[in-house]
This record gives C-alpha cells, structure tokens and sequence, in this order.
C-alpha cells in the first residue's frame, strides 16, 4: 500500500509540472447560424440555440463572465466555453475554446483571474485563466476530481466539495467475489433522482492557496455521511465564506436514510478555521435552511428558508440572522411570496432577490433601514440571476418568446437592455406566436391568469386545434420560462393554439393559490385546468372537436386522471413521466416527504381521511372510463417518478384496445437532456398530435 501511494504521488507530481501552462485546446464548435428555410420554428433549430449560463460580474464590476453551450446534434454532445463581455465596451471575447465542458465560474477576488473547473487534465480539477484567454493553469490536483469551489476573500484559501466514500460496496464486503454484481440495502434514499447511491458522500474541503495553487484540502466534514452540497440538485450556493475569511456557512441535511427520506429539514452550519469548530446556526428551524450569504461588511447573515418540515412547496422566506446581537427575523413575513437567489449591496444595506409574482419572475429588494420590499423590475419576462456592476444589475432574462440572455437593468428604475445577444442569427429568422395573458374566471369564482400561444402567422379566420398544457410540479411555475422540452413556442409553431393555465398549486398569487392543491390532486385544480380549456374552445378560431391534453410529471398525472374524468372533451392525450398509480408511487418514490406531505400520508392508513381521499384520485382507478389515444412517455432512470408507472399507463390503454404509443428512454431520467433524444422527443410528440387532431 505504501508503494502505490508513492507511485501515485509521483504520477500526480508530474502530471502536475507538465499542467502548469497547459495550452487550452482549440475546437472551434459553434455551429454557423443556420440558414432557415421557414420562419417557422423545428425541433432541429430549437436544438441549434446557444444555451447562456453562470454569469459573473467582475470584482470591479466592468466585466462579466459567462458561459454557452452548444449542441452539435451529429455528435450528439455539447461543448461549453467561457466568454467575456466588457461592460464598457460592449464588446463579447470567447476566452476558451476546448472540447471540455467547462463549469462552476467564479472571478478571483483580486479580479486578475477567472476560476473555473475543468477536465481537460484527465480529471475534473480547478483551472485560473486571465480574462484575456492567456495562461491556462491548473490550481488543484484532487484524487478524484473536485465537484465545485469557491474562493475565500483574503484570496488564501479555497474550500472545495469533493465525494469521500464512507460506505461499504458489495466488494468491500465479500472481497473473494469480485465478479458479483449486486447491493445489499438495510435503509431508505438507496437511490435519488437519476442514480443508485454510490457509497460516497458530497463533503467540503478547505485548502490553503498560494501562488495560483492549491495546497492538500482538509474535511471539515470528516466521517460525516452527510451531503453538502445536498444532492441532486445542490452547487456551490450552498456555501459561502464570512468576508473576513474566518468562517464558512454551509447547507446540510444531517439525516441518512428514512429520516432522510421523510424529512426536509436542512440547517445552516458556521465552521470555524481557527477554532475547527462546526455550529448549528438555525437550530430548531424546521424546514429547509439553505443557500447562506453574508453582508460584505460581515455583520449579517441572510439565508433562505421553509418553516415546515416535509413540506418542499412552503413558502421560501428571507431571514437575516445579526451577527452581532444574535437576533434572526424573518424580514419577508409579510410578503406573500418566495424570496430566491439573494444578494446583497456593496453597502451591506440592502438584498436583491427574485420573486415569481402572477406567472413572472422579478427582481426585488429589501431595504433594511426600514425593512421594506420593493420591486424593481415588470414586464413579461423571468429574470433568474442577479450580480451587481455599480447602479446596474447584470441579470439573465428570457421569456417564451426567447432563450436567455444578459440584461443590464437599472436599479431605480427597472428599465433594461440587452447586454448578449448569442441568438439573435437565428432568432432574427424566426416568426414567433404571439403570447396573450388572460384572466379566467373558475368554478369557485376565482380569477386565474392563463397564457395563451398562438401559431406564428396566426390567422383569426381559420380553426386551429387547441392544447391544453397541465403544468408538472406540482407547485411548478408557468411563468416566462424557457425550455428546451416543453417550449411553448415549438409547440405552437406545430400549428396548435397553447393554453397553459396558472391552475390552483401555483406559486406567485400568494400561498393560499399554492396550497389548496396539497392533498386535492383531482379537485380544484383539475376543474381550473377544464375551465381554461372550455373558455378557449369558445374562440370563433379553435376548434372545439380538436383539443388535446399534455403534460409531465404532475401534468403526466393530470393527463392521466383527465383520460378517465373528461367528459369526452379530448381527442388526443400525451403524458410524459406521469403518476398511474398512486399506491405503487408511494412506495417506489425516493423523497418520501412528498407524498407523505401531498398525498397525505400512507395509502395502508384506512383512518386518514385525507389521505383516502387522496388515493381516490388515483388515475388508475378511472381506467375503465379511458377511449382517448394516449403517447407515454418515460425515462428509465426516473426514480422520482419511476417508469413502471408510464408502463402501466400504456399497458391498461392497449388492454383496453384503446390506440396508444409508450415511447420510452433507456438513458434519461425525469427530463430528456440528450440531442438526439430531444429532437426524438419532439418529432414524435408532433406525431402523435398530428395524426389525432388534424384533419
């Protein structure tokens, strides 16, 4: 053993020496603009967009860092590179051109580097770059790669997550059987979202950085089977230095297995350098505590924060812990929506944050000096990042009608302007449908905003078949989103009317719309669903004999319950990673705080009231109603929802010789991220809606 370390340590130093300048590769992919042959949008041009992410101001606030991806479909992977617009000058550079996926994009506090994670060295390790392009140099050489960094702001040290296997393999246990494939499992969270666990655990690491490298990290978390980040989802938000470098605040859930499973309440934890000592700095805060960040004058912490525990919809609240004093107060509890992505002002006086607020996201801020919230921005837009250069504030926005970009928005005002414009070759080429708002009146006397998309080149004398979108979630958003899957423009392109309801389950009309779908899946929300599609059926141009119904996830659930309960109004269904089976979802899922929570608890529990009446809603219980066609869709590595779920849809709709299509994904999960997969996804999607609703 100790030969193998030397030999490791040997490797590693030359592997060291040679990556001090590594020359970053050349690959030049980005795909020429294409030359459309319509105005109207494909499947393949939605794929050709250059996709924007991880915006970073610079210290000095005259420049920001981000990245594009790009998708070449023949080869069916992405590239990423990292670009640099100067704020002054307007002008984009792209700084590194290689056939990694470069990632977790942070400016060095001196501002003089831009940090970034990349494989390039074989494994996924911390890389400095001059915001010119020149200079490529390794900083970490990690057994095992790092998963995300940050730097401290006295620029010595840099605290880093990376996995550490705690737990026993089947190997480790019978070492004489190195052919045998199996798990053994004694306790719940054995698999989450897209994978099976893997013995190892997210742990942060600190290490001391000197002279553009980083030293051995030390585990602040050692033999903790805790994740920090929390998986799947958790990045380096979930951790942030004191401005003073002498602490660390991080998220963790410090629960493993059943606990784990039916719980949701995380805490934020403050870590000591000098003393190496770990406290629990929301202690008795039930729900979820995550995403710290301190005042750049260090005297407050702000975080985000559920009050109830299992409940992964509650209301997102913005506390401010004074560090001086202890005191910790809730400074949203008057404001009847979500508090996300906080930020704070140089002056440490105020925090800007986005809010969904009716179907958009926005920016707002809170003022401490009278600890009022005000909002800044309004328009038909999300806004979905915040990072501050002076009076302006570098946000990515997108609507419906566009994938995202960097706006410069005025702090006073609200007034923006582009500050990217990577697709507007094709943009530029496309006609897209118009997107209306409007204000529907339910079955309990309710107004209900509903956004409705029309075909490009909509002509109001002609009828157009209409879709019904049943959004996922449940408490998913149909704001201004734009999505690579479920793109409202593409779907209206294929020549449908969009009707896509803000149904009760919702955020951004306040908690009460929220919550009323907890516990009522086939209710309220069920009859605000028909409604928005009966009122549309009334236009002089939709055909009322043409109307199809689709969804994910929750909105999978929605197509299936509406199969059995819809009165005949529906030609056409598809559903995509849908519940079938309620009893079956509860017991198969892995986040069990969600059911527990939305279904109310255990199906087996005959004197919960609640809950019986949520298994009624079951869709599988409506089979014998089905006489729709139905597409199934499912990804094999969905464990939220699991696809013997879509199977069984599909199964109970061909036994009951009712025509119906599984399309199904080996590779994907409860989303499709791959190319070709998504082209797929899309062409069939037209199909099935084609051959159903179009004469």
């Amino acid at each position: 053993m100790m030969r193998k370390a030397w030999i490791y340590l040997l490797v590693a130093t030359l592997t060291a020496c040679q990556s001090q300048e590594q020359t970053v590769q050349n690959n030049n992919y980005i795909p020429p603009v294409p030359k459309l042959s319509s105005d109207v949008m494909t499947p393949e041009v939605l794929w050709s967009f250059g996709r924007l992410g991880e915006p970073a101001v610079s210290p000095d606030g005259r420049k920001v860092a981000y990245t594009v991806t790009w998708f070449n479909i023949a080869e069916n992977k992405s590239y990423r590179d990292i670009y640099v617009h100067d704020l002054e000058q307007n002008t984009s550079a792209r700084i590194i051109d290689s056939a990694e996926r470069e990632f977790n994009l942070q400016w060095r506090p001196d501002g003089q580097k831009i940090g970034y994670l990349s494989s390039s060295s074989g494994s996924v390790q911390i890389w400095e770059i001059n915001p010119d392009g020149t200079g490529a140099t390794q900083v970490s050489q990690v057994e095992g790669g790092v998963s995300g960094f940050k730097y401290s702001p006295d620029q010595n040290h840099i605290s880093y997550f990376a996995s550490v296997k705690l737990d026993k393999d089947i190997h480790d246990l019978y070492p004489d059987l190195p052919l045998a494939n199996a798990r053994i499992e004694n306790d719940l969270m054995y698999r989450h979202w897209d994978s099976w666990h893997d013995y190892t655990y997210n742990h942060i690491f600190i290490a001391p950085y000197r002279d553009g490298k980083m030293e051995a990290g030390k585990d602040i978390m050692e033999g903790e089977r805790f994740d920090t980040p929390m998986k799947p989802f958790g990045g380096i938000e979930q951790f942030n230095w004191s401005p003073d470098s002498k602490s660390l605040a991080y998220t963790c859930k410090k629960l493993t297995g059943k606990a784990y499973a039916v719980s949701t309440n995380s805490d934020i934890y403050l870590y000591d350098l000098e003393a190496g000592t770990t406290a629990n700095h929301t202690e008795g805060m039930m729900g979820y505590d995550k995403n710290p960040v301190f005042s750049p004058d260090g005297n407050y912490l702000a975080w985000e924060s559920m009050e109830r525990d299992g409940y992964e919809a509650d209301k997102i609240r913005l506390w401010i812990t004074d560090l001086k004093t202890g005191g910790k107060k809730d400074y949203s509890a008057n404001f009847d929506q979500h508090a996300e992505q906080l930020t704070w002002t140089a002056n440490s006086q105020s925090i800007y944050f986005i809010s969904d607020i009716q179907a958009t996201d926005e920016i707002f801020r809170l003022d401490l000096a009278d600890g009022m919230i005000r909002r800044i921005t309004d328009g038909v837009h999300n806004y979905s990042s915040i990072g501050l250069a002076g009076e302006k504030i570098i946000a990515t926005k997108t609507s419906m009608s566009m994938p995202a970009e960097l706006y410069s928005v005025d702090v006073y005002s609200g007034a923006d302007e582009a500050v990217t414009s990577i697709n507007k070759g094709i943009l530029d080429q496309l006609t897209m449908g118009k997107v209306e708002k409007r204000w529907i009146k339910t079955t309990d006397n309710k107004d209900m905003l509903t956004w409705v998309i029309y075909p490009p080149n909509f002509d109001p004398n002609k009828k157009y078949p209409a879709i019904l979108y049943c959004q996922g979630g449940p408490q998913g958003t149909v704001s201004q989103y734009w999505s690579y899957r479920w793109n409202f423009q593409m779907m209206a392109a294929n020549g449908y009317i969009i009707v896509a309801p803000n149904r009760r389950g919702l955020p951004g009309f306040g908690m009460e719309w929220l919550e009323q779908i907890s516990k009522d899946y086939g209710g309220q929300n069920i009859q605000d669903q028909l409604t928005a599609i009966d009122e549309l059926a009334k236009e002089p141009f939709v055909d009322e004999n043409r109307l199809g119904a689709v969804g994910a996830s929750y909105g999978g659930f929605a197509v299936n319950y509406l199969a059995g309960n819809h009165d005949g109004r529906f030609k056409a269904f598809i559903t995509h990673c849908g519940i079938f089976n309620f009893e079956q979802m509860y017991v198969t899922t892995e986040e069990m705080f969600f059911v527990d929570w939305d279904y109310g608890g255990a199906y087996w529990d005959k004197s919960n009231a609640a809950a019986q009446k949520s298994y009624s809603f079951s869709p599988h219980h409506f089979v014998q109603n089905w006489d729709t066609p139905m597409l199934v869709i499912h990804g094999e590595k969905d464990f939220r929802i699991p696809y013997p779920q879509g199977m069984a849809a599909f199964n109970a709709a061909i036994l009951r010789d009712i025509p119906a299509q599984f399309l199904y994904f080996p590779e994907e999960n409860h989303w499709v991220t791959g190319a070709q997969n998504g082209i797929l996804w899309q062409r069939v999607f037209k199909e099935w809606l084609d051959r159903w609703l179009k004469e």
